[in-house]
């Protein structure tokens, strides 16, 4: 029986041209029917660098259907070098071009001398979403474009040996644009761990260019926060380089996870403990301050309940879930993943879920059905006012039961996040101001 998919909160695997278009200097070339790109662009209509509206694409016909449309691909793939002023040109195939067998890989094979990179990457919407497409497109990269001569040598020594950089870290956290908070969780991280004395090395967003890319083989470890999306391109590196991999599988939100973050990061890395202690003894003295500030507030069961429910990716699911309980005291409901885990990784995402304080836990429902999302939630008895976090979906449905609701993830239709976190420390206090905003706002005066 075919999956139901009622709404809908991830898109098909070309959507990870959001990867690709998330490198400065780096655009997709897409193998695909006409409008792919400007309908898989509606993150908060992110544009940046290139505007998906102007992404070359060979823009698959009937005539193409069936004479094949290699040739055409081929055209779209030279005017796009003539015309746009990239670094790198990735192409992806969409369902069309898959299907009818068109060989990508050939045609960008005819670009190998070109003056711009060409490479390529299989990214049909019939065998996953943007959430596996996003490692697909990072897995073909590094494998492509690392391999390149002129890269090459740019990380290697005379003897052809890897020039390893002290303290070099690549990090990957959540796919760029699909989560509306990627970029400015990404940042935070990385001050994180620069903070601790390591030296974050990451692809995407602004000041970072294909030359990091270059630096990925130099790097000592690879921190991939994640519980299991990139998890195949980390582990690429991990085999190519022999770069040591830390997959931490909890976007660290708050004081308790955050410090459980850098912990492990200072035991996979062998970085100075005493000083790592004396960074989360300052942090975590800065973010209890304030709580410390607002417990007033924060402690009135008046303003907010104590009892949530998440309905979002694997990463805001746990991460959320863990925030809620373990610094803030409250109790979760059923917890609802959407992001179509892949089923070898969801007995360990259940386990993350509750591996919670007090040895509380909650069930843990993988499902891409949000009607039977909304109903399940509309039977709970939170006994009291319900907390609800997850996408634009859940806001009618909070309306409804008069909940709170609170938007963390895609898709997010009613809220611009431009450099926004809920990442780190900070990113929890920032989490707490919008769960209170909204709980405060159904105060009656």
């Amino acid at each position: 029986m075919a999956k139901i998919l009622d709404q809908p909160r991830y898109k098909c695997a070309l959507a990870a041209m959001q990867t690709v278009h998330s490198i400065p200097g780096a655009i997709p070339v897409l193998h695909s029917g006409p409008g792919c790109a400007a309908k898989l662009n509606d993150n908060n209509g992110t544009s940046g660098r290139y505007s998906p509206n102007i992404f070359p694409c060979s823009s698959v016909s009937e005539k193409e259907v069936v004479f094949g449309g290699t040739g055409k691909l081929r055209s779209t793939i030279e005017n796009a070098l003539k015309v746009i002023d990239a670094d790198l040109f990735v192409v992806l195939s969409g369902c069309t071009s898959e299907i009818i067998g068109d060989d990508i890989e050939e045609v960008a094979g005819n670009f190998a001398n070109a003056e711009k990179p060409v490479l390529w990457a299989k990214t049909p919407g019939f065998k996953g979403n943007n959430y596996l497409g996003h490692d697909w497109i990072l897995k073909s990269i590094f494998e492509q474009y690392l391999e390149r001569d002129e890269v090459v040598a740019a990380y290697t020594d005379a003897d052809g040996e890897v020039k390893k950089e002290k303290g070099l870290v690549n990090l990957f956290v959540a796919p760029p644009q699909q989560d509306p908070y990627w970029l400015g969780n990404l940042r935070e991280i990385e001050n994180l761990l620069s903070a601790i004395g390591l030296k974050p090395n990451t692809i995407f967003g602004f000041g970072r260019s294909v030359e990091n890319l270059k630096k990925l083989p130099q790097a000592e470890y690879t921190i991939l926060v994640s519980p299991w999306t990139g998890i195949e391109s980390a582990k690429y590196l991990e085999r190519r380089f022999g770069i040591k991999l830390l997959q931490y599988p909890v976007l660290p939100i708050g004081a308790t996870e955050t410090t459980k973050f850098l912990r492990a990061v200072a035991d996979f890395t062998g970085a100075d403990k005493e000083f790592v202690e004396k960074v989360i003894t300052e942090k975590e003295a800065e973010f209890y301050y304030y709580i410390e500030r607002f417990a007033d507030t924060l402690l009135e069961t008046r303003i907010l309940g104590k009892r949530f429910t998440v309905a979002s990716d694997s990463e805001y699911a746990i991460a959320v879930t863990k925030f809620l309980v373990n610094d803030m005291g409250l109790f979760p409901e059923k917890i609802f993943i959407t992001d179509d885990a892949p089923k070898a990784h969801q007995q360990k995402i259940i386990d993350e879920v509750n591996n919670l304080n007090y040895g509380i836990t909650t069930p843990v429902q993988f499902t891409t059905d949000g009607h039977d999302i909304h109903e399940q939630i509309k039977a709970s008895d939170f006994a009291g006012t319900p907390l609800i976090i997850g996408s634009n979906w859940e806001k009618k449905l909070a309306a409804e039961i008069g909940g709170h609701f609170v938007n963390v993830s895609y898709p997010m239709l009613e809220k611009l996040v431009i450099n926004d976190h809920i990442a780190g420390y900070s990113g929890g206090l920032h989490l707490l101001e919008q769960i209170f905003t909204a709980a405060m706002s159904k105060l009656k005066l």
